[in-house]
């Protein structure tokens, strides 16, 4: 599990797959410990080595020179190549998950398409909570803390709410969640901490119904271990905010987060 966590924590694994070692996370102490170190050191790397992009003449240039899509092969010939060239072993274990479905299971979990968002949402809050160091930039002012993520991400967070007597900002930190960069910004509530991560949302299995409004919003409202979260996306950007607050003070700072136009 652990020799997979890299290949994981930046997306290079296949989404059954992924689905299966955030499983294993959610119930390994002790993975979920390195999964957060290597998660950590990842950071401190990209936060201490410089980063430049690539001249346009440089894209346009291993754009035109990409290779073109290989040829689709037919059907009975592709069998032929297979057999060929596949050891005996991989095609023993293709025929043993056809034949018994239950097989299929273990290999691949299957489950609501919104579990793998809500529990990374959840880890993610739980992660933040349990840091020695939580918060990157500490300032109650959104005019500090948005300005800190730049350069540091490959998006804009586009957060507008300040925070206010209700939910006052505390600051902010760059995190992952699931496969890629993302903003986290931290309210309070009373003597509660809400968790909101933005990131970019393509991608991502994202829950269709039921959604319900909150500000210009339509939001997937549930509960998982004892935390109240949020998902929804507008245009490019995806939101998850998390917290054992009440649902419903959840839904007001959505609404806030994402006042109508």
């Amino acid at each position: 599990m652990r020799e997979q966590l890299l290949d994981f924590q930046q997306g290079r694994l296949v989404p059954d797959l992924v689905t299966s070692v955030r499983r294993h996370l959610d119930g390994c102490g002790d993975c979920a410990h390195a999964d957060q170190v290597e998660r950590e050191l990842t950071q401190v790397l990209e936060r201490r080595t410089p980063q430049y992009s690539a001249p346009v003449a440089l894209k346009r240039k291993l754009a035109a020179n990409w290779p073109a899509p290989a040829p689709v092969v037919p059907r009975r010939r592709a069998r032929s190549w297979l057999r060929l060239f596949l050891p005996p072993v991989v095609l023993a274990t293709a025929a043993l998950l056809f034949l018994v479905p239950d097989m299929r299971g273990l290999v691949a979990p299957k489950g609501p398409a919104a579990s793998v968002m809500v529990g990374e949402a959840v880890n993610d809050h739980v992660r933040l909570l349990q840091s020695e160091r939580p918060l990157e930039v500490e300032s109650s002012g959104i005019h500090q803390v948005i300005p800190w993520f730049s350069g540091k991400l490959d998006f804009a967070p586009g957060i507008r709410f300040a925070g206010d007597a209700e939910f006052p900002l505390r600051g902010g930190a760059v995190g992952y969640f699931v496969d890629r960069k993302a903003a986290a910004l931290v309210y309070g509530r009373r003597l509660h901490s809400i968790s909101l991560f933005v990131f970019k949302a393509d991608g991502l299995p994202w829950p269709s119904a039921p959604l319900e409004p909150a500000g210009r919003a339509h939001v997937y409202r549930t509960a998982a271990r004892g935390f109240n979260v949020l998902l929804w996306h507008d245009g490019e950007l995806g939101y998850a905010l998390v917290s054992d607050v009440s649902a419903g003070d959840l839904m007001l700072l959505a609404s806030k987060l994402a006042p109508p136009t």
